[in-house]
C-alpha cells in the first residue's frame, strides 16, 4: 500500500473511529485528558506504522488497543512511584463492562457525558466539539467565531474543571437526559453545520460524515426523548437542510446558492420527513406549547423547501419566522439572517440599513461581509459591493464558499 492510500485509511479511520476510541479509554481511565492525548498518539502512530505494515483488518480495534498501551505508558510516567499491582491492573483491565444504561451508543454517550451540568454551556459544547466531533481547536474557534487560542484555552479549562471536581465519567441515567439535552443538541447542530459547509480551507467543502454522524445521533435522541420539541426541531432542521446537498456544490466545486440550486435534484424524501416533523411541532404549537429556536429554523428551511422555485417562497412567512426567533435569540447572526428576508420584502436599502448596524459585531464574520456585498450590488454600488466581496473571501475558509464569492466579485462591472 503506497503512502496516500495509507494516509487516506487514517483520515478515514479518524472520522469513524475517533469518538469510539476516546470513549473506550474515558470509561477505562476516567480521564479525559489522558484518552484524548492516547487517542491522538494512536493516530499518530496509524500514520507511521500503515504505510509500511498495512491497514489493519479492522482498524478501530488497532487503534483502541494502540491507544490503550500509550496511555497506560503516559500513566507509568506521570506515576513513577505507583506500585506494581496498580500497574498490573491497569494493564489487564479484566473488570466487567459497565452497564449502558439510557443510552447504548458509544458516541452519543460520551456526548451526555461531556455536556455535564458543571460546565458552563459554551464549554460543554466545544469540549464536546472537540472529543466526541474530532473537530479541530480551529474548526471549533471558527464555529464560535473567538480566536483559535482563547478557544484552546477554554477546552483546558473545562478537562481541568472536570479533573479537579472529580466529575464522574458515568452513563447518564434517564432522569438526568432532559436537563443534559440542551447542549447535547447545541453540539449536533455545530458538528452538522461543519459538515454541511467546512469551515476550513483544507477539508472538503462539505464533509457528508458530518452530517450523516449528526442526523444518526439526533435520531437516537429522538428515540430517547420523543416528546421533547426541540429534539424534533433540531432533526428536522438537519433533514432539511442535507436534503439540499445534492445541489449545494457545482461540479467544478463551487458554492451553489439557494436562489440557483436545481430543486430537483433535492432528496424528496427528507424533505418530506422534515415537513412531517414540523407540522408536528406546529400542531403542538398550536396547542399551547411554544416552539424553541429548533423548531422555527425548521419551519424557515420547511418554507424554504416547499417553494418549486425561489421565486414562489413565501418571503412574508419568513420574515415573521425570523421575528420569532428574534425574541428567542436576538444574537447578530439571526439578525443577518433575518436581513436576507428583508431584503426580498421591503427592498436591499432597508435591509442594508439593518445589516449596517451589525458591523462592530460580525466584523470578523465572512457571511457580514458576503450578505453586505449583495445588498450593495442589488443597489448599484460597485465599487463598494466589490470592496466588501474582498472582505469575505479574506475571511471565507472554504475553497467552494471562495470559488463563489470571487466569481459574483469578478461579475460586477
Amino acid at each position: 500500500m503506497n503512502r496516500v492510500d495509507a494516509r487516506a485509511a487514517v483520515t478515514e479511520a479518524h472520522h469513524e473511529e475517533w469518538a469510539r476510541v476516546v470513549a473506550a479509554l474515558t470509561r477505562r481511565f476516567g480521564d479525559l485528558h489522558i484518552a484524548e492525548e492516547a487517542a491522538a498518539e494512536a493516530f499518530t502512530t496509524a500514520v507511521e506504522r500503515w504505510p509500511a505494515d498495512g491497514v489493519p483488518p479492522n482498524p478501530g480495534a488497532w487503534l483502541t488497543t494502540t491507544a490503550n498501551r500509550k496511555a497506560i505508558d503516559r500513566i507509568r510516567r506521570e506515576n513513577k512511584r505507583d506500585d506494581k499491582h496498580k500497574e498490573a491492573q491497569m494493564l489487564h483491565d479484566d473488570s466487567p463492562p459497565e452497564p449502558l444504561g439510557a443510552i447504548d451508543d458509544d458516541r452519543l454517550r460520551l456526548i451526555f457525558t461531556c455536556c455535564h451540568p458543571a460546565l458552563a454551556m459554551e464549554a460543554r459544547v466545544a469540549l464536546t466539539l472537540r472529543m466526541v466531533g474530532g473537530l479541530t481547536v480551529s474548526e471549533i474557534s471558527r464555529a464560535f467565531l473567538v480566536a483559535e487560542s482563547a478557544m484552546g484555552q477554554r477546552i483546558t479549562r473545562a478537562k481541568a474543571k472536570i479533573k479537579a471536581a472529580r466529575i464522574p465519567y458515568r452513563v447518564p441515567s434517564a432522569d438526568d437526559l432532559p436537563a443534559r439535552v440542551s447542549g447535547v443538541l447545541a453540539v449536533l447542530f455545530l458538528v452538522f453545520n461543519e459538515g454541511y459547509l467546512a469551515s476550513g480551507p483544507d477539508t472538503d467543502p462539505v464533509r457528508h460524515d458530518l452530517t450523516a454522524e449528526a442526523i444518526r445521533l439526533a435520531r437516537l435522541i429522538r428515540a430517547l426523548l420523543p416528546d421533547d420539541g426541540e429534539v424534533a426541531g433540531l432533526l428536522a432542521l438537519m433533514l432539511l437542510t442535507e436534503a439540499r446537498r445534492p445541489a449545494r456544490i457545482s461540479a467544478g466545486g463551487e458554492l451553489v446558492a439557494l436562489d440557483e440550486q436545481d430543486r430537483g435534484a433535492w432528496d424528496a424524501e427528507l424533505i418530506a420527513e422534515g415537513h412531517w416533523l414540523v407540522r408536528e411541532r406546529l400542531a403542538a404549537a398550536a396547542a399551547g406549547v411554544a416552539p424553541g429556536r429548533y423548531q422555527i429554523l425548521a419551519a424557515i428551511n420547511a418554507v424554504h423547501t416547499s417553494a418549486r422555485d425561489i421565486c414562489d417562497t413565501d418571503w412574508s412567512q419568513v420574515l415573521a419566522l425570523y421575528d420569532q426567533l428574534v425574541r428567542l435569540d436576538p444574537s447578530p447572526i439571526i439578525a443577518l439572517n433575518r436581513a436576507v428576508a428583508v431584503a426580498e420584502l421591503d427592498g436591499p436599502e432597508v435591509a442594508l440599513a439593518i445589516v449596517d448596524r451589525l458591523a462592530e459585531a460580525l466584523v470578523g464574520y465572512h457571511a457580514y461581509h458576503a450578505t453586505r456585498a449583495d445588498l450593495l450590488r442589488r443597489l448599484g454600488r460597485s465599487q463598494q459591493s466589490r470592496a466588501a466581496y474582498d472582505k469575505a473571501i479574506d475571511l471565507a475558509g472554504n475553497t467552494a464558499e471562495t470559488a463563489y464569492l470571487t466569481r459574483r466579485r469578478d461579475q460586477l462591472r
